[in-house]
């Protein structure tokens, strides 16, 4: 059996060796040539797999470590028959702690007042599920919108697009990408937007239409950008623009990478029928990268802020990215992954 992997995969080199060649390569630089031979990928998004990818291979099943599969053609893949998994869930509480630290690492910054404010989230599934239980234990009023959730369940606990627009204080993303979602975000959406709205984008870059975003900056109260339009080449005056921007590093928790590469492993041997790594999980090394319980009880907006900021310094990150933008992915390559928290 052959696999080709992405070589970035935290914690993978090892792993499928005494069972399997491996072949690690840049996501990025993965060719159809490489695959000639592999019954297995393993990536994350930044390989491409397409009928120009696949074509002619004998790959039976592609997993990739990332809860996002707008990389992958599904349609073809499901008419070729190769399997196709990813790693639903598996950063969720990471993109939360980023979420929270920024805003308010942000407010702290700006002096705003968060309390009372309304949380509107756009796209409820792992990572916005997460993010709602935050806002509401921190005391946030909270609106949620997910019209998939909403035919399914019933629209009781959702509410329309524009009702959220017109009625929250923050606006954050966590939606995937497709074709109902791709530039949702666009100049009709940003004049529905209340002024003075906070705006979070930490579920993929092209949700957004950054022209239609730029246009809307006056109007916002702040904004936080960690995804982005056409990466690694990103829009370095969207970033000049933004209060907070980031280089796609808001799921980069040591946990969310420990449960992505868990995933990737035991799917490709459940279809590979690799006994021993059916149930593969990689666990902490140590008691201290464990995650953390936060006891934020009866504290203060500062002393939130100075706890979220105490276990997610985000500003380093805002930093590293606007000293060098062209280097977005050395750094999310060599990213220190962050410990976890909770309340």
């Amino acid at each position: 059996m052959k696999i080709v992997a992405d070589t970035n995969i935290p914690f993978l080199k090892g792993v499928f060796e005494p069972y399997a060649e491996v072949v690690y390569i840049e996501g990025r630089q993965i060719c159809r040539d490489d695959l000639l031979d592999a019954d297995a990928l393993i990536i994350r998004t930044r390989t491409r797999c397409n009928a120009e990818m696949l074509d002619g291979t004998p790959v039976k099943v592609i997993s990739t470590a990332t809860i996002g599969t707008d990389h992958i053609d599904l349609d073809y893949c499901r008419e070729r028959g190769i399997i196709v998994h990813n790693a639903a869930g598996c950063n969720c509480i990471g993109v939360m702690n980023y979420v929270f630290s920024a805003l308010y690492g942000m407010a702290s910054r700006k002096s705003l007042n968060l309390d009372g404010l309304t949380f509107g989230i756009v796209g409820v599934g792992h990572v916005g599920g997460a993010v709602e239980r935050m806002a509401r234990t921190l005391g946030f009023n909270v609106l949620l919108c997910d019209p998939p959730r909403a035919e399914r369940e019933g629209p009781e606990a959702f509410c329309p697009l524009d009702y959220l627009l017109e009625n929250a204080d923050i606006v954050t993303l966590h939606t995937p990408l497709d074709e109902t979602t791709r530039g949702m975000a666009d100049d009709a959406f940003f004049e529905k937007i209340r002024p003075g709205t906070i705006f979070i984008n930490a579920s993929r870059g092209e949700v957004v239409d950054e022209i239609a975003l730029m246009r809307a900056i006056p109007k916002l109260g702040s904004v936080i950008i960690d995804t982005w339009c056409n990466e690694p080449n990103v829009n370095q005056n969207l970033i000049s623009q933004v209060d907070i921007a980031t280089p796609h590093i808001a799921g980069y928790s040591y946990q969310g990478k420990l449960n992505g590469t868990s995933a990737a492993v035991s799917s490709v041997a459940e279809v590979l029928g690799i006994e021993a790594l059916k149930d593969f999980t990689l666990v902490a090394e140590s008691p201290e990268l464990q995650p953390l319980k936060l006891d934020l009880a009866g504290k203060s907006q500062g002393e939130i802020a100075a706890v979220f900021q105490y276990n997610y310094p985000i500003f380093i990150d805002d930093f590293m990215f606007r000293t060098a933008p062209a280097d977005f992915e050395k750094l999310r390559s060599e990213y220190h992954y962050r410990r976890e928290f909770y309340v």
